[in-house]
């Protein structure tokens, strides 16, 4: 809830920002439009509503950057978290001056706060002030810029989006400051002119040097108590730490004889960081994406306590089972626990979204198909190299595309095979009529692809296709890069022997009965056969098919 607080905090400062910026770029056209566009600036903030929002979430933004700080039990931090951190420090002295000097200036002693009194009093100062004042909206702005970045990259619209948005983040501060250069230079101008800046500060009725002595002492309590603050801060944390191991120490076993042991109060993704163990977080560890979850196991599993109702809802984005939590969120209480990181420490915000339920592991009720060219070695003999991969590639494009209009997923191709499978997110029956459509489907497809190619062939292409249906294991098994969601199981390993059956058989296509019973299809005209199936017990019923697209009649 605080991060969602400090957010919303962050669009409110990032909206004013924006409007001041806009506002600086008027100069780019004169000083009198500069001043023009500052009515409606003042219109929007300047109101009882505007300033009470403004300040609020400054406030707001202020405490809750400071105990998300506060929070972290590690300073182990990417260059873009540590630079947004400097960024933020950054701008409490150069944004002190400024505002003392605009704001609480025209409050206490009814300084009239506009241009004319900023640029002229940028005039009569030295270089510093100026670089001080023009550094201010820039150091703002990266600040804001590398905050939504981190807030906005998971969101599904935010990629297609980010050629738009990265042009708003250049082209706003690069106007707004151009402007005020702008400006300034006119002012400067018009200052050699003798008595122009007298004339100026009298209208704007400039306060006095006892007052403006003030007004510096006040920016630098501002400073000195924020820079308190700060200090105060990070003398807590070793002393918080030291509270906390009183109450216990917790162990973390990550396998690979790579352990972990901290005070309690620690998050899981913190415990890792400190001991130098790779962890992805590509939110970095606000528990909005969902890359860092890990399996949690051990003994002392049963003590951990139950995940938040922020921390739920993530996982049950990605479908995660009860023993996969969140590294960033879970603290668990003193005890020893085994630690099983779900993804790639170099996951990126892609894998935060495209994780299915079924990537974590279970069984299933699933229908496999299997695929292969019948004499694909005698057919590429005699091809150049190019000619072989074109023809594959014509081939698993057309079976591919007939597996995914049917509803089924291509798990893999081998060699000149093609393995499916369907039910990954469907019951039984359909998973088993998908399978019998998407082996139709192929038939029908390669009967077009020999058609199209028939000047490059000296035989048509032939196939073999297995089908069969049972339960499975289904997760993401691989490494890295390479994982993806598949089945393993006697099933699959069935599937596989139907298709080399069809050599035997002379067949298209060998059908098991447990699919055919499944599906609610009865081919009776269609001889049925039980055949031993190497390293299964038993006999199991098959039929087969001449050809694949006498399935076009069942219903």
């Amino acid at each position: 809830m605080a991060g969602r607080i400090r957010l919303w905090s962050s669009y409110v400062l990032f909206f004013y920002v924006v409007t001041h910026l806009l506002n600086h770029a008027l100069g780019l056209i004169s000083l009198r439009v500069l001043e023009v566009g500052r009515i409606w600036f003042v219109f929007i903030w300047h109101n009882p509503i505007g300033q009470t929002v403004l300040y609020c979430a400054l406030f707001i933004h202020f405490c809750l950057a400071l105990w998300s700080l506060y929070q972290r039990r590690t300073l182990r931090l990417s260059p873009w978290e540590w630079t947004q951190w400097i960024l933020g420090v950054l701008i409490v002295p150069l944004g002190a001056i400024h505002v003392v000097g605009t704001r609480l200036a025209h409050e206490l002693y009814n300084v009239e706060a506009g241009y004319p009194w900023v640029l002229g009093s940028l005039v009569a100062s030295d270089w510093t002030s100026t670089a001080r004042q023009f550094s201010l909206p820039l150091v703002v702005w990266l600040h804001a810029c590398i905050g939504l970045h981190f807030a906005w990259r998971l969101r599904p619209w935010y990629r297609p989006w980010l050629p738009v948005l990265y042009a708003f983040a250049l082209l706003v501060p690069i106007a707004g400051i151009a402007g005020a250069g702008i400006a300034l230079r006119d002012v400067a101008e018009l200052a050699q002119r003798p008595g122009f800046l007298d004339e100026l500060f009298a209208r704007v009725n400039v306060p006095t040097a006892a007052q403006i002595a003030t007004l510096y002492s006040i920016a630098d309590v501002l400073q000195f108590t924020a820079l308190g603050l700060l200090v105060a801060l990070l003398l807590a944390r070793p002393a918080r730490t030291l509270w906390e191991r009183r109450a216990g120490v917790v162990h973390l076993s990550y396998g690979e004889r790579r352990t972990a042991s901290h005070a309690t109060g620690l998050t899981v993704l913190e415990m890792s960081r400190i001991a130098g163990i790779p962890h992805a977080s590509v939110c970095g560890g606000r528990g909005r994406c969902s890359t860092c979850r890990v399996r949690m196991g051990g003994n002392d599993r049963a003590k951990l306590p139950p995940a938040s109702a922020e921390e739920q809802k993530v996982l049950s984005r990605v479908g995660a089972p009860d023993n996969v939590r969140l590294a960033c969120q879970l603290r668990p209480p003193p005890g020893r626990y085994r630690v099983t990181p779900l993804l790639p420490a170099s996951a990126g915000p892609v894998e935060a979204y495209r994780r299915q339920p079924q990537a974590h592991g279970g069984e299933r009720y699933v229908a496999i198909l299997f695929a292969d060219i019948r004499g694909f070695t005698s057919i590429s003999e005699g091809k150049l190299p190019y000619d072989v991969v074109f023809l594959l590639n014509r081939y698993f494009r057309a079976t591919g595309q007939a597996v995914e209009a049917a509803g089924g997923r291509v798990d893999k191709f081998i060699g000149d095979g093609v393995m499916a499978i369907f039910g990954l997110t469907t019951d039984p029956q359909t998973a088993c009529r998908q399978a019998l459509d998407a082996a139709r489907r192929m038939a029908l497809a390669l009967d077009d692809l020999n058609e199209a190619m028939t000047g490059d062939l000296d035989l048509p292409l032939r196939i073999g296709i297995g089908l069969h249906a049972g339960p499975a294991i289904v997760g993401e098994m691989g490494y890295e890069r390479a994982a993806q969601i598949t089945a393993i199981g006697d099933t699959v390993n069935t599937a596989s022997r139907l298709e080399t059956l069809t050599k035997e058989f002379g067949a298209e296509l060998v059908v098991s009965q447990e699919l055919l019973d499944r599906a609610g299809v009865d081919p009776a005209t269609t001889p049925r056969h039980d055949v031993e199936i190497r390293g299964r017990q038993g006999r199991l019923a098959v039929r087969a098919f001449k050809s694949a697209a006498e399935l076009t009649a069942m219903s």
